[in-house]
């Protein structure tokens, strides 16, 4: 095997290796080998380094008091509360937007439907199930997503995959990938394959153990011995990082020491059926799902395998559940008993934290991956929002969002952004302006606008 390497280095450098008799690839990340002295541009073009965009979902949105202090002014500075006191430290890399409301022109509200489809498409549904526009990250991926290997990666942590929020339509609404192990093997495996053909069924353990990294890995040296200090720290971490995630998942795939406790379930259907979802919906098997998820998907954007990527933390009714309940957090947010003493109802609260700790794991994981002066995260724009502001009353006005990233410098951050009423869709208008479209208005109706949130542009 050789490693196909020729100086100088450009960002289409891949190295090359053999698996199973087949030849495999695996893309480099942006190492300062590939940029310019100042890191920010591409050496070899003199582009900058290229923005990504992403979308980031939990369901059953805040509960109004506990998770962000209210204020009257748009400014710097956001005060976080008992529910997002984990995002506090990523304070100067995210931007809120509160007060923001969702006119419907007399049309109904689908619960926990109207309201992400509003927000990220403009429109306003007429039935539980319509969706009148494509979503805002498939026009951001028409503009970006180029000749990238795949067009957007689409992930959820809850074990559903229809319930996906990017669609072009009604009836062309992609599934998400649901499976840890699947989502490697399409990224991180030999050859791509389309997930949409029903007869794929990778053999997981057969890619974690001679994973492309392992085809690769004795020529990479030759790589090392051309780079300098810092790119070969930099690759050494890009392959450790690699390395973790395949014993992780490695692990799961291991069959766990007898138990005596333990009962034979009925035998489930075939993985990825979505009746086989009941333990995947436990918190922690969720949490855990989702921090893998975060780190292969984070490792596809700063490997150039994609621009565009969406994740599901949790689906719009929130079907996650305590080990041992049969309550789930939507049916809590509905028929938990409110505690007067503490102001809101205990354990549908605490799923809620439960959230707000996985968005700050996303944050994390995007800005633990250095890329050229700095991190994946100054070169990202995560949009990250539900569809309800408080779930017990579905109510869709003041529905909170977030934007998480530097996209490039051309965002500023650490803003509290007051809507005072404003539509909803101000927000996704200028998360689209900053991704570089040529967008003077979007939406339709009364949820239509052409007023930029000018406080957050660089």
């Amino acid at each position: 095997m050789t490693v196909l390497l020729k100086r100088p280095a450009t960002r289409r450098s891949v190295l090359r290796g053999m698996l199973g008799g087949a030849s495999v690839g695996v893309a480099l990340p942006f190492l300062d080998v590939f940029l310019n002295e100042s890191g920010t541009a591409l050496a070899d073009t003199g582009a900058p380094i290229p923005v990504r965009f992403g979308t980031w979902y939990w369901g059953l949105g805040h509960t109004p008091g506990h998770a962000i202090a209210p204020k009257t002014k748009t400014g710097p500075g956001i005060t976080f509360l008992e529910e997002c006191k984990s995002l506090k430290p990523y304070e100067q890399h995210l931007n809120y937007f509160g007060g923001f409301n969702m006119p419907l022109d007399g049309r109904s509200n689908y619960t926990h439907f109207t309201g992400w489809v509003a927000s990220r498409t403009g429109s306003a549904p007429s039935s539980n199930s319509d969706i009148p526009a494509p979503t805002l990250d498939l026009l951001v991926a028409d503009q970006i997503a180029g000749n990238t290997r795949f067009r957007t990666i689409d992930c959820t942590s809850v074990g559903i995959p229809r319930e996906n929020y990017s669609a072009r339509s009604t009836n062309n609404r992609a599934a998400a990938e649901a499976s840890a192990e699947r989502l490697y093997a399409r990224v991180f495996g030999g050859e791509f394959a389309d997930p949409n053909k029903g007869e794929f069924t990778p053999d997981p353990k057969v890619m974690v153990r001679k994973s492309v990294l392992s085809a690769v890995r004795e020529d990479s040296k030759a790589l090392e011995k051309k780079l300098g200090a810092a790119d070969r720290a930099r690759l050494d971490e890009y392959f450790t990082s690699i390395r973790q995630l395949e014993n992780q998942l490695d692990l799961q795939l291991k069959k766990p020491e007898p138990n005596a406790a333990c009962t034979l379930p009925e035998r489930p259907r075939k993985e990825g059926d979505e009746q086989h979802i009941k333990a995947g919906l436990e918190v922690d098997t969720v949490v855990e799902n989702h921090r893998i998820m975060a780190k292969l998907m984070a490792m596809a954007v700063a490997c150039n395998q994609t621009r565009i990527f969406n994740m599901v933390f949790s689906d719009n009714f929130s079907h996650l559940r305590r080990p041992g309940q049969t309550y789930t957090h939507h049916l809590l947010t509905h028929e938990e008993t409110w505690d007067k003493e503490l102001g809101y109802q205990p354990v549908a609260f605490w799923f809620n934290c439960r959230q707000m700790d996985a968005f700050a794991t996303f944050i994390e994981t995007f800005k633990s991956i250095p890329e050229g002066a700095g991190t994946l995260l100054d070169n990202v724009l995560i949009f990250a929002a539900t569809e309800t502001n408080y779930a017990r009353v579905h109510s869709i006005d003041g529905v909170p969002v977030f934007t998480a990233g530097h996209a490039g410098g051309r965002i500023k951050t650490g803003l509290h952004v007051v809507g005072n009423g404003d539509p909803i869709t101000r927000v996704g208008l200028t998360a689209m302006q900053i991704m570089g479209l040529s967008l003077d208005t979007w939406g339709t109706r009364s949820l239509q606008t052409s007023k930029t949130i000018s406080e957050i542009v660089a």
